[in-house]
């Protein structure tokens, strides 16, 4: 009797067997670098607000931090204002006024400077009027907008505001009871009276509502230009803690720098909107 046929077991061949994730970490540390570099070079092409912004975060994520916008909530969050960086400041606040409705009508009207006594953002008049109409202390919708603007940025800053009212050198009619002392000083307040609200100004942080008339004007060789008719916000500097040495002064170390270095005099202003404004 014939044997059975042999049973014939044939095998798949494999593929070499499973090779593992390494490469999967390899790929992983690759784009991580890759990201990293890419981080790096957008913060050494960003202003050195950004920067301080970013390294506010990493010293302090919580949010807690007084590095300049830290927490990310606006351009003059946490941002204390010095003479080292009202620039930064003005630029910040240039870029935000762009969002006003208008801005194109409103830009040549727009003018910030810094000073010895801090950031003066001046709002200045066309012969039609720009914010103000002519004679009146109300504001118009497109000044109120740029106003309210502004006083949002300003009013998360630690700094003092002084606001100031100036006209031109149109006298009113003779005998007139209101003067342009009154209406610079009315603007001057209207002006305060629609930053200071809930989302602008802190209740304390402006310190004089000033009215000048036309006692300083912007072209003082044209009395009577629109441009002389102006608005003028001060965001003023800081005033540095005295040092741990002066503190420490003996009282015969004070009397000796009081003998040599007597105080000098001050110079007043021409009108405050509690002086002689309405007098």
């Amino acid at each position: 009797m014939p044997s059975p046929p042999p049973i014939i077991i044939k095998k798949k061949a494999g593929h070499g067997g499973h090779h593992g994730g390494a490469w999967k970490v390899a790929y992983a540390d690759f784009v991580t670098a890759m990201m990293a570099l890419f981080i790096v070079l957008w913060l050494m092409n960003s202003s050195k607000q950004i920067q301080q912004a970013v390294g506010g975060y990493f010293k302090d994520p919580t949010g807690n931090s007084r590095m300049v916008g830290s927490d990310m909530k606006g351009s003059g969050e946490n941002f204390t204002v010095t003479k080292d960086n009202m620039k930064e400041l003005k630029e910040e606040l240039q870029k935000s006024i762009r969002d006003v409705p208008k801005f194109d009508e409103l830009k040549n009207h727009i003018d910030m400077t810094v000073t010895n006594e801090g950031l003066r953002i001046e709002l200045t008049e066309s012969a039609n009027g720009v914010f103000f109409d002519s004679g009146s202390d109300r504001m118009s919708n497109d000044g109120a907008d740029l106003v309210h603007l502004l006083a949002a940025e300003l009013g998360k800053l630690p700094n003092k505001i002084a606001i100031e009212g100036h006209t031109d050198s149109k006298p009113y009619p003779p005998g007139a009871t209101y003067t342009n002392w009154e209406l610079s000083t009315d603007r001057a307040n209207s002006t305060r009276r629609l930053m200071q609200t809930p989302d602008g100004l802190q209740p304390d942080q402006v310190t004089q509502v000033r009215g000048f008339a036309d006692q300083h004007l912007r072209k003082a060789d044209e009395p009577l230009d629109p441009s002389n008719r102006r608005i003028s916000l001060i965001v003023q500097y800081l005033s540095k803690p005295e040092s741990s040495a002066n503190s420490q002064q003996s009282p015969a170390d004070e009397k000796q720098n009081s003998s040599e270095h007597p105080p000098a005099e001050s110079n007043a202003e021409p009108a405050t909107a509690h002086s002689s404004a309405k007098e």
